[in-house]
């Protein structure tokens, strides 16, 4: 992970338990151009039926590493920015991304755990519409991947 978030974006999946999500996830990845994902270790199996349909061939050109990953995260130098999604973190689209990194996105139903939270040190907030409108709990962990790479890369055009 030192060498591919020093130099790249890479995800890392902390507990996405539905293998359709992973798939998705995976071809997002692909979709902005991130080759590195690393997973937790109670991360679906990437080549269960349903998360390789999803992948709708991704599979072929994403790496996924299933790691300790608050250990793998906490093994980073300080100047990698590490970017987690939570509902106290600063709004996306006002806040100054980078190119390299990690993106942390969470379980579908408990978020960032509490360990791999300690390693964040940038915490981003996607913003419901209209600002303290009534919405739904939370985005889908796919959506709001897509969401954040998307936002990542249009930085960079």
């Amino acid at each position: 992970m030192k060498e591919a978030a020093a130099k790249n974006l890479v995800l890392a999946l902390d507990d996405v338990q539905d293998p359709g999500n992973l798939g998705t996830i995976m071809r997002i990845a692909d979709w902005f151009g991130i080759k590195d994902i690393f997973c937790s270790k109670g991360t679906a199996d990437i080549y269960n039926p349903k998360a390789v349909q999803a992948t709708m061939g991704a599979i072929s050109r994403v790496k996924i590493h299933y790691t300790e990953l608050a250990k793998e995260i906490a093994s980073l130098p300080a100047s990698v920015p590490v970017y987690g999604t939570f509902l106290e973190g600063d709004i996306i689209y006002d806040t100054e991304l980078s190119g390299n990194g990690v993106i942390i996105m969470g379980n579908e139903g408990n978020g960032i755990s509490r360990e791999v939270g300690k390693t964040i040190n940038r915490k981003l907030y996607i913003p419901n519409w209209p600002a303290g409108a009534a919405t739904s709990e939370s985005l889908n962990v796919a959506i709001a991947t897509a969401i954040v790479c998307a936002e990542f890369r249009r930085r960079l055009l």
